[in-house]
């Protein structure tokens, strides 16, 4: 929420004023510090809060307005600048500041990549304190957005839907990111954990879709664009069922395309041209949504790496021996908070997390979440949501 400052307001005036944690509103506002003297007319963001209009009614005063939302006379004054509120009459329309407390986040339905833009403009609408950025773009053009949140020295990266057909992970990853913001603001614990202190001792990192294209075949059928419509509809052999698609719009399998044995992969798997699934590609990192991912971990220099997949209820945290051993001691964490079974080797190269564990020899994770046959019936969405939010503030706090 957008406010005016006055001449000698300050961030932490603003913080008191509107009950938010000092450090929100500062990394909410980085051209300014704390103890700043803003001048009159600054634009300041009040994260957790949005604008929201009251009409005045017949018997309606500003002390019963005051009472009646819990907020302060200077709250008001400073929402309706210019307006006289001594003689408000009945009709008249003032501003007030409502706080968020809510999800924002509706995960319960097919989460395409408009789905999950929506949702993503309005957390950086309330929670102007997480940074967005985009990482590069898929095949088609579509943004790659990576989300960061917190201060911490310790590093936590997240992502979903490497695969098409597992795009309840980006809806599971979004939900999870609005109950940590709607925690972290309002000062609500999840699970008993005090929030706070997670986002000032954890940079959690996040790019919630890294397969938008492949998403969104799965989700609303072959695009209209060529030459897409022909590729997909060429590599799918005319049918018109796109359900079990995990690869990206040209056929690759994103999770298959990384440089860790990547041609073990290639030699083992059936299909040698572009594929519905599995196809490990021709060389290793043509794609661009895994060159972004590949660009992005070298960057960033992440301590820890969880990719998102479905299914089977377990994860795995080994690669070739080449796993810290601190990895151990996480993935028992992960077991104990969320009943998943933890699985240190599995015969699989060439993944994301197998790629980080040999370039960074850092604890790496796949989560399989759920059981059955990609992608996932809705109906299991509150379980596996359960289950993983032990994981992921067990990722923050561990």
């Amino acid at each position: 929420m957008k406010v005016v400052s006055r001449k000698g307001d300050t961030l932490w005036y603003f913080s008191q004023l509107f009950k938010v944690p000092l450090q929100l509103v500062e990394d909410s506002n980085p051209e300014h510090s704390s103890d700043h003297i803003l001048k009159n007319g600054e634009t300041i963001l009040i994260p957790g809060y949005i604008r929201s209009i009251c009409e005045i009614k017949k018997g309606d005063t500003l002390s019963s307005i005051l009472f009646q939302k819990g907020i302060s006379l200077d709250c008001i004054t400073i929402m309706n600048q210019g307006k006289e509120l001594s003689r408000l009459r009945p009709g008249e329309v003032i501003q007030l500041p409502e706080k968020v407390r809510n999800k924002i986040v509706n995960p319960k339905k097919k989460y395409d990549y408009h789905a999950f833009l929506h949702d993503l403009n309005r957390l950086k609408e309330v929670y102007p304190f997480m940074e967005s950025n985009c990482i590069g773009q898929s095949v088609m053009g579509k943004p790659l957005h990576h989300l960061k949140i917190g201060k911490g020295t310790k590093k936590v990266h997240w992502n979903g839907s490497f695969h098409a057909n597992e795009w309840i992970t980006s809806a599971m990853i979004m939900n999870l990111l609005n109950e940590y913001l709607v925690a972290v603001t309002n000062g609500q614990p999840l699970r008993g954990l005090p929030c706070l202190p997670l986002y000032e001792q954890t940079l959690l990192s996040v790019v919630p879709m890294v397969n938008p294209d492949g998403v969104d075949l799965v989700v609303n059928g072959p695009p209209d664009t060529e030459p897409f419509k022909q590729i997909v509809e060429t590599i799918n052999e005319d049918r018109a069922d796109f359900m079990g698609w995990k690869a990206n719009i040209r056929g690759i399998d994103l999770n298959k395309h990384f440089p860790a044995n990547w041609r073990v992969e290639k030699e083992r798997k059936e299909e040698k041209v572009p594929s519905p699934r599995d196809y490990p590609g021709d060389t290793p990192l043509t794609e661009p949504e895994a060159k972004a991912m590949r660009n992005l971990a070298e960057k960033e220099d992440f301590d820890m790496v969880i990719a998102v997949h479905t299914q089977g209820e377990e994860f795995y945290w080994g690669y070739e021996g080449l796993e810290p051993s601190e990895s151990e001691r996480i993935a028992l964490e992960f077991e104990r908070v969320s009943s998943y079974k933890n699985v240190q080797y599995v015969d699989s190269h060439a993944g994301f997390k197998d790629w980080f564990i040999q370039e960074f020899r850092k604890p790496g994770f796949t989560l399989e979440l759920g059981k059955g046959i990609n992608p996932l019936p809705l109906s299991q969405y509150d379980t596996i949501y359960t289950k993983t939010l032990g994981i992921f503030l067990a990722s923050l706090y561990i």
